[in-house]
């Protein structure tokens, strides 16, 4: 009985160590809150990264197509039952995931003998204004990181998603220096796609833990561009809009992108 805990500890070491591998590839995304609302971007080939969950609340994620699927559907199915049975403007991000979608994954990434979720989220709530808006990152076993960071932290207009802790410190300390919560939608995503860049050269290259020089992000950018598609999504401000979600065309993108 003595090695029963040992084993446990170790067998959530080794399902933590698989979980991070497989999800080290995933192409990162951005959530960068402005005056207008939040923009949601990433770049990618095939499949969907970025998804509406309710009324003022979108996800993207990285992972297992299957995985996100089934996260997604439990997220939207909790945010509808809840705005059925009390009213929309009831359904809370921060109940959302606190209370329903963080558990679930705690308990399934706990259970050794069950299959994890492969899976890491980006939620982010628009407000009023952009002192209100609320991002809140989901990780496989559970925990979660408020605004892109911890509680004892500074505020941050701001959230990353990336497959290693060390990509998306490097588009953290980007954003920090570069994104304002008053800069208009073209700078905004001209900032986002540079984050991109930034954390997607980590993921190629280990090694380096130092902020690029801004020619060669612009470089790996365009490259990067070049084959792959810019995949984007606005939570609108405005609340008189019916739908706040709005999905934006690669076509429409690229004529802002700064050389």
């Amino acid at each position: 009985m003595i090695e029963e805990p040992y084993r446990w500890v170790e067998a959530i070491a080794n399902r933590r160590e698989y979980i991070e591998a497989q999800l080290a590839s995933g192409s990162p995304i951005t959530a960068l809150g402005y005056g207008d609302g939040i923009l949601f971007l990433t770049v990618g080939q095939t499949r969907q990264k970025i998804f509406e969950i309710y009324d003022r609340i979108a996800m993207g994620a990285i992972g297992h197509p299957g995985d996100i699927e089934r996260l997604r559907m439990a997220a939207i199915e909790l945010a509808s039952t809840e705005g059925f049975t009390r009213s929309a403007g009831d359904v809370s991000l921060r109940r959302l995931v606190h209370y329903s979608l963080s558990p679930v994954m705690k308990s399934a990434f706990e259970q050794v003998y069950g299959p994890p979720y492969l899976a890491r989220m980006l939620f982010a709530e628009v407000g009023e204004r952009p002192s209100e808006d609320l991002f809140l990152r989901v990780e496989y076993d559970g925990e979660i990181a408020t605004k892109g960071a911890t509680y004892a932290q500074v505020r941050q207009d701001f959230a990353v998603l990336s497959g290693t802790r060390q990509s998306g410190e490097l588009m953290e300390a980007f954003l920090k220096s570069q994104h304002a919560a008053d800069a208009s939608f073209e700078a905004t995503l001209n900032s986002a796609l540079e984050a991109w860049s930034i954390g997607h050269m980590s993921l190629q290259d280990s090694d380096s833990n130092e902020l690029p020089e801004r020619t060669a992000v612009v470089k790996y950018r365009q490259e990067q561009l070049a084959n792959r598609g810019i995949e984007a999504a606005l939570l609108e401000r405005d609340a008189s809009r019916a739908i706040r979600f709005r999905s934006l065309p690669d076509t429409e993108l690229r004529s802002l992108i700064n050389d």
